[in-house]
Order: structure tokens, then sequence, then C-alpha cells
């Protein structure tokens, strides 16, 4: 995440769950991501209490903990801190789909989420209304959140909406940007899910 400029020396977080007994392993706070070791990761419940590990789980815990309450469909969550995606937060407005590569990987809209205080449930609660269905959304003044069914599809996610976003700004500096309509997004999402790519 650090290498790829998705964020800045210790900001934004990483967790997984593990669908067979709802485990959440979660980043520790204020640790450099290169020098985190096994030990390191926190292991939360279902409800978000420190169950396994030494070192202070991420302010961000609840945001995880509540996102996969609310999604089943979703086991990896990467809370990322990218320059193109964090100057629409900034600016408390969407990135609508403006690229076949958003329609298939993220499924719709980046919508902006409320700001509220980094750690508060108020923001956990701002996030998953914001997210909804899609795979990513916007934190105001904050950042992005990207969801998955596994850690390689966040980072897909991730790299789709810093790469769009940084498309709709290049684009808004020009004129007005063309929208995919809902209908061609809703049909390349079920195309990226069900159809595209090799099976077996």
């Amino acid at each position: 995440m650090a290498s790829q400029d998705l964020t800045i020396e210790t900001w934004g977080n990483l967790s997984l769950r593990d669908p067979t007994n709802g485990h959440i392993y979660l980043t520790p706070s204020g640790m450099p991501y290169d020098t985190l070791k096994e030990e390191d990761i926190c292991v939360l419940d279902k409800e978000g209490n420190l169950i396994e590990g030494k070192r202070k789980p991420s302010i961000e815990s609840m945001l995880h903990v509540r996102i996969y309450q609310n999604r089943s469909d979703v086991n990896a969550i990467m809370h990322t801190h990218p320059v193109s995606s964090t100057v629409f937060g900034v600016l408390h407005q969407s990135i609508p789909v403006v690229t076949d590569e958003m329609a298939q990987a993220i499924g719709g809209d980046v919508n902006c989420a409320e700001y509220a205080l980094p750690g508060s449930l108020e923001l956990a609660e701002n996030v998953c209304n914001a997210l909804g269905t899609t795979q990513a959304c916007l934190l105001s003044n904050h950042g992005a959140l990207c969801a998955g069914k596994d850690m390689k599809e966040c980072f897909k996610v991730a790299k789709v909406l810093e790469t769009s976003a940084d498309i709709y700004y290049k684009a808004l500096c020009i004129g007005k940007p063309v929208t995919i309509s809902k209908e061609n997004v809703d049909w390349m999402r079920d195309f990226a899910l069900n159809k595209y790519g090799q099976k077996g």
C-alpha cells in the first residue's frame, strides 16, 4: 500500500476477515508497515473486541467491524490515503462512474461519506452508508476506503479508484465529463463478477 503511493507514513489501515469464524485481522495503530510482523497484527471478534495480540488496534477498528457486519460479501478492507481520491474527499464530492474499469471493479459511483472524527462510531456509520453495495467510498477530508472479497481485490479497487479520480480531475479541467449510465454500469459489474476471465 505504501510502495504504491496509496498512503503515507503510518496512515491508513488494512484488515482481513476469516469467513469461517468471523475473526478480523487488523493492522495495529501507528506502526510503519514495513516493520510489521505476524505478532503485531491484532485479532478482533465480530463485535470488535481484541481477542489476540499485544498491540493497540488501529483507531479505525469499528469502521472495519461495521462494514463486515453489514457486508457478508466483503472479507478484506483497505483504508487508504491517496492523493487524487483525497482531493475529492476534501471537496466532499463523489466521483461518478467515468471509466469502464471503474464500473467493473467498483460497481457504481464512489460516494463521499459525511465528515466525522477519526475512530468515531459516527464515522463508521457514515462510511457504511456511503459505501452501500459498491466496493469503494471516500471519507471527507480523510482518504478512501476500498472493500473486496480478498486483499487482491482490495488492491485492484484501490488502484482503479485512484486512476479514475485522476482521470476525472483532468477531465473536469478541460470540460464536462460524460458519465456511464447505471444500466451499463450494472451490466459491466455483472460481467466482471460472473463472465470475465478464465474459469477453473
